[in-house]
């Protein structure tokens, strides 16, 4: 084979190198930076999981609130300020502190609530911070232990590629209209209540 021909064949197989690398790098940004943590699942999430929150993702319902979110107090907490004004068409209307699980001995608790407006779409959120992971993850297998209805969802947290937790999302089994979503992310434990459109649309979107 002729010098030109070598030199030829070399070139077309870096080329084709580089290409593949490029399609796997844009994947995984597109995997890891693509919002929504619960859409981004470990290997292990269940394939009914899977397939409930695909059906539950409408593309023609609004991404954006209609509504203005309530401001948190002056005097609040970093947990509380990094809860989000919106997520999707869901606004935050109210922010107590509370004690539902004061049983567990958190850090700090608090109920907010996120509406779309209309009634029957609010969301209920409950969310606490414990001090050590090992007392996060007590509480949630306490929680998710609790839930029988039939599964919609389950899975990992992932951040930036790392496992920092588990969700797992439910029918209420006194009413299979409504939903109940539980996740643990690091030392946070999170559980969202509502009408199951609206905590299926919600708990895949929500940013922590």
């Amino acid at each position: 084979m002729s010098n030109t021909q070598t030199s030829s064949s070399h070139g077309k197989l870096i080329v084709a190198v580089v290409a593949a690398a490029l399609v796997v790098v844009l994947a995984l940004v597109s995997a890891f930076i693509w919002p929504g943590w619960a859409l981004n699942k470990g290997d292990e999430a269940n394939s009914q999981g899977t397939t409930s929150q695909g059906a539950s993702q409408d593309a023609s319902a609004p991404t954006t609130p209609s509504i203005d979110a309530v401001a948190l107090p002056d005097d609040a907490s970093e947990l509380l300020k990094a809860m989000p004004d919106s997520v999707l068409n869901f606004a935050r209307t109210k922010a107590d502190a509370s004690t539902s699980w004061s049983g567990a001995s958190p850090v700090e608790e608090y109920t907010l609530t996120y509406s779309t407006g209309k009634d029957g779409q609010e969301v209920t959120l409950e969310v606490a911070q414990w001090s050590q992971d090992e007392d996060a993850q007590s509480q949630y297998d306490n929680l998710t232990g609790a839930m029988t209805g039939k599964e919609l969802g389950s899975g990992n947290v992932k951040v930036s590629g790392e496992a920092t937790g588990a969700y797992s999302a439910k029918t209420d089994p006194n009413d299979e209209t409504k939903a109940i979503a539980v996740w643990r992310n690091d030392t946070v434990v999170f559980q969202a209540t509502g009408a199951k459109d609206s905590v299926q649309r919600f708990y895949q979107q929500f940013p922590l």
